[in-house]
């Protein structure tokens, strides 16, 4: 079971950029995430190499916390806004919910919970 402490060092880490090297450092090796209902991708490798493939296709990302962390048992919930600003100065704004299930220190279960059309571009420069 988390520590508030415990998911909020989690946090800050994400908040920080470093969204591959919280996956590497806050995860279970066979940790799982989940799009909405998707299939969920499963093997902490395949979850840092999904997440730089999706970095790699913007030229900055920023990460906002809106909410506190909630931190219940073994379950977490965050409410994240990711603002993506491609190569081509298009700017998408994601927010979304992650349900996490902790085990043993580690994220091991996350789904994530968001409207896909968010991601449509919201202005140029």
């Amino acid at each position: 079971m988390p520590t508030r402490e415990t998911v909020e060092a989690f946090a800050a880490q994400v908040l920080s950029g470093d969204h591959v090297g919280a996956i590497r450092d806050w995860y279970a090796e066979d940790a799982s995430m989940q799009e909405n209902q998707d299939q969920p991708r499963v093997g902490r490798d395949l979850l840092m190499a999904h997440e730089q493939r999706a970095l790699d296709r913007s030229a900055r990302v920023d990460t906002e916390l809106l909410s506190p962390i909630v931190v219940d048992g073994d379950r977490a919930v965050i409410h994240w806004r990711f603002t993506f600003t491609g190569r081509d100065g298009s700017v998408r704004t994601m927010t979304e919910l992650a349900l996490q299930t902790w085990k043993d220190g580690k994220v091991w279960r996350e789904t994530f919970f968001y409207d896909p059309k968010q991601m449509r571009i919201e202005s140029s420069v």
